[in-house]
């Protein structure tokens, strides 16, 4: 008995694996177009199984494909002989359709309508299959006739793909809204349907469609989930004042929690919109009970203050950290602050021994591995600022002993090579920037690749490595915010090193220098001759996009940066900037889709 058991058992593996086998070679034929020999395969599967609708489907398609319609038609006379399937008298209805016969394809079409309302719980396969074959208006009215005939199921999803699908936005976004007040958990997988559909450009059709049902159900029925979508969608607008409205009447119905206030307050100020995210942290510091939230909103409030503050603004502010010290203490509760602080000495008050000593006192406080870590890299990044390299490199050095592996470990042997090459060791660099190169943080491993390129295609270029030595200078300069200066070098590698391969990457550098100083018609200069004479250089792409950038940005010629997207688009598919250029191109040429 127990072989016999066996015995079925292989034979039935032995089957079930040459069906298989027989579907994939008969899909594997129709997708190359060899319909004769998907046709023959399949003829045979039927056989063996003759009351699979799946293998009906697939003979109906293929005949359908080598415009055999009277064998379609047999087929699926025979299967309605034996169940009036309404799948089937669809299919019968579309091949009709092809022939020409359209009198006798509606019949059937109607016929088919008619069954889905006698049994509502049908509208749905019997829709699908009018979707299948692209007859949307057939389907829409099916979903129409089931949301009224069905309350137990809802089909505003399937209304708003068609809808959409059909370029009808406005009734695309009355469905998925209606889906929202039907299931407001789903709220996040509408928004994420949605975000093809709208721009950037508050003025956008799309938008002003969105907005106006929002306000209408935020009038009509004031729930929360109308609130968070209005507020969403103005985040994608970056309208973020007019979010931050929307944000705090959610927090006023609901004062849990103030995250998502914190969040929109982070998302406005790394987008430079510096007076909303200020009004925001100042809204968090009247409300919250909590210190560590307040003491993180008191440094972005900071933080925010020291981008253009003259002197006179930098004393005042440094006032203000002491007085928070004074309030909160220095612990490890305060740290994030304390590292705040020690860059504002270094960075902007120019103050490096002041800095050094502070983080060096907050080093002896009892805290953690990682906390002291991320003094230590601020510690050396200053001392780098003052060009004590070697100092430097004991302090990464010891980040990547004490926390092997780690990120920040990682990013300590990113700054090990920079210093390194800002040394013009530049053979030591290379062999940390190649370990770099898999790194876990894709932004690391893209700088590490970065730098390790420039290096590698310019060391070699003379024995003594001068342009290489005066473009790392020039780097160093730009990192302790001598841009002059670094401008400067970079005019040498300009003027005296015009043969080398340096000369596009000096460019480029340039270029961006001359933007932070807001110097944008020589960066424009810099990104035309980088196009004009190295147009087949690596720095293609990137001059590129940065010129389409300044272009739309800042030098108001919308037509010019529209061209450089749509050559990132054709051109450079493989590039980084490929997505953000085809979003902005699509913006710029007034496209309805995102």
């Amino acid at each position: 008995m127990r072989q016999q058991i066996i015995a079925i058992l292989l034979i039935f593996t032995s089957y079930f694996g040459f069906t298989q086998n027989s579907e994939i070679q008969a899909e594997s034929y129709y997708k190359k177009g060899e319909f004769r020999k998907a046709l023959i395969i399949y003829q045979n599967l039927y056989k063996e199984k003759p009351r699979s609708l799946k293998y009906v489907d697939k003979l109906i398609d293929i005949h359908q494909q080598l415009e055999e319609y009277n064998e379609v038609q047999n087929i699926i006379t025979t299967q309605l002989t034996k169940k009036r399937d309404p799948e089937l008298v669809v299919a019968l209805g579309y091949n009709y359709q092809l022939i020409d016969s359209l009198d006798r394809a509606n019949e059937l079409y109607e016929e088919a309508v008619a069954f889905a309302e006698t049994k509502p719980y049908y509208v749905y396969t019997i829709a699908k299959k009018f979707e299948d074959y692209s007859l949307l208006d057939h389907a829409i009215r099916l979903y129409e006739k089931g949301k009224s005939n069905t309350i137990d199921r809802n089909y505003n999803i399937q209304l708003a793909r068609i809808y959409g699908d059909l370029g009808n936005v406005e009734k695309m976004f009355e469905n998925y809204i209606e889906y929202v007040e039907y299931k407001p958990n789903y709220l996040s997988n509408i928004k994420r349907a949605i975000s093809d559909f709208i721009s950037e450009n508050r003025e956008n059709e799309n938008n002003l469609y969105l907005r106006r049902a929002l306000l209408k159900k935020i009038q009509q029925q004031p729930q929360p989930y109308w609130y968070e979508m209005l507020s969403w969608l103005y985040v994608q607008e970056k309208a973020y004042s007019k979010s931050f409205i929307q944000e705090k009447a959610l927090y006023k119905r609901n004062p849990e929690s103030l995250d998502r206030i914190i969040d929109l307050a982070n998302m406005a100020r790394k987008d430079n919109d510096d007076d909303t995210a200020k009004d925001i942290f100042n809204y968090v510091l009247e409300t919250t009970q909590d210190k560590t939230t307040a003491v993180t909103a008191h440094q972005y409030i900071l933080e925010i203050d020291t981008k253009n503050a003259d002197k006179k603004m930098l004393i005042q502010i440094d006032e203000t950290y002491q007085k928070l010290f004074e309030n909160y203490g220095k612990s490890a509760f305060t740290i994030p602050l304390q590292l705040a602080y020690g860059k504002f000495l270094a960075f902007n008050k120019k103050d490096t021994k002041a800095a050094t000593d502070f983080l060096k006192e907050s080093l002896k406080l009892d805290i953690r591995y990682y906390r002291k870590a991320k003094i230590k890299l601020l510690l050396a990044d200053i001392l780098v600022l003052q060009e004590k390299f070697n100092e430097a490199l004991i302090f990464y050095s010891q980040i990547q002993a004490e926390m092997k592996n780690s990120t920040i470990a990682q990013e300590a042997r990113f700054k090990v090579a920079k210093t390194s090459y800002y040394k013009g060791d530049f053979d030591w660099a290379e062999s940390q920037l190649k370990i770099l190169k898999s790194s876990t943080s894709q932004l690391i491993a893209n700088d590490a690749l970065d730098l390790k390129l420039l290096i590698t295609d310019n060391k070699f270029e003379d024995s003594l490595q001068t342009s290489l030595k005066l473009y790392a200078k020039a780097d160093l300069y730009a990192f302790q915010n001598k841009i002059d200066d670094a401008i400067s070098l970079l005019d040498i590698i300009l003027e005296e090193h015009k043969t080398e391969n340096i000369i596009g990457q000096a460019l480029f550098q340039q270029a961006k220098l001359y933007e932070s100083k807001q110097q944008y018609l020589k960066a424009e200069a810099n990104y035309q001759n980088i196009l004009t004479n190295y147009g087949e250089g690596i720095l293609t792409d990137d001059a590129k996009f940065y010129l389409a950038e300044l272009y739309n940005t800042h030098l108001v010629k919308p037509e010019e940066a529209k061209e450089l997207y749509e050559k990132i688009i054709f051109e450079h598919q493989d590039s980084i900037y490929f997505i953000e250029a085809r979003k902005k191109f699509r913006m710029l040429r007034g496209d309805s889709i995102n």
